[in-house]
């Protein structure tokens, strides 16, 4: 079978294809996420997954490599290219304006993947939709206090006490909201010839 290499650091991500037994190794890429001047949610979340597979490539010119990277939007105006990308909070403080931000609104996530070798290029995006509840702020500190997702994009772990502070979620995959939508992955790894038992 082909080497599996996932270009990550992401703990998350890691955990998630473990699921699918598959022996593969992690190497993290290092580029610029910058959003680029009129780039969608989706355009750049496709496009930073794939940069960050090729940024690995030349490291296992024979290996199948998986990039991903997520999006989140917050939806003040439907289809709109001027919605705000909402990212890694960092802090306590950034994580609390995240999350008022997002009370009672839809966020929408947009979960990239790349999976290429040295002929080949797949990608697909899976789109996850978020309502929010109406938050209290005494009740965001308490969330905040007890999971510390400030590696999270939108400031919670959804697989985790963070699905308290939902209203609901739309989605064809239960892992993209997590960071790597393994329903997509694995049609994707099968284009490789690389089968999940």
């Amino acid at each position: 079978m082909n080497q599996l290499v996932l270009a990550s650091s992401s703990s998350y991500r890691k955990l998630l294809l473990e699921r699918l037994n598959l022996p593969f190794e992690c190497m993290a890429a290092e580029l610029d996420e910058s959003r680029r001047n009129n780039e969608s949610a989706q355009d750049l979340a496709l496009r930073l997954a794939t940069e960050k597979a090729q940024a690995i490539a030349h490291h296992y010119p024979d290996a199948v490599i998986i990039g991903s990277d997520q999006v989140a939007e917050l939806l003040l105006q439907p289809d709109s290219a001027n919605n705000p990308v909402l990212g890694k909070p960092g802090n306590h403080q950034q994580a609390v304006a995240q999350l008022i931000a997002q009370s009672g609104r839809t966020v929408r996530f947009y979960t990239a993947i790349a999976v290429l070798n040295a002929s080949q290029i797949e990608t697909a995006v899976d789109i996850t939709e978020v309502r929010f509840r109406q938050l209290e702020l005494d009740e965001i500190e308490r969330y905040l206090q007890a999971d510390k997702p400030y590696d999270c994009a939108g400031s919670f772990k959804a697989e985790s006490l963070g699905i308290s502070l939902f209203e609901s979620v739309d989605s064809s995959d239960p892992t993209s909201l997590i960071g790597l939508p393994l329903i997509k992955l694995t049609q994707l790894l099968g284009k490789f010839t690389i089968s999940i038992p």
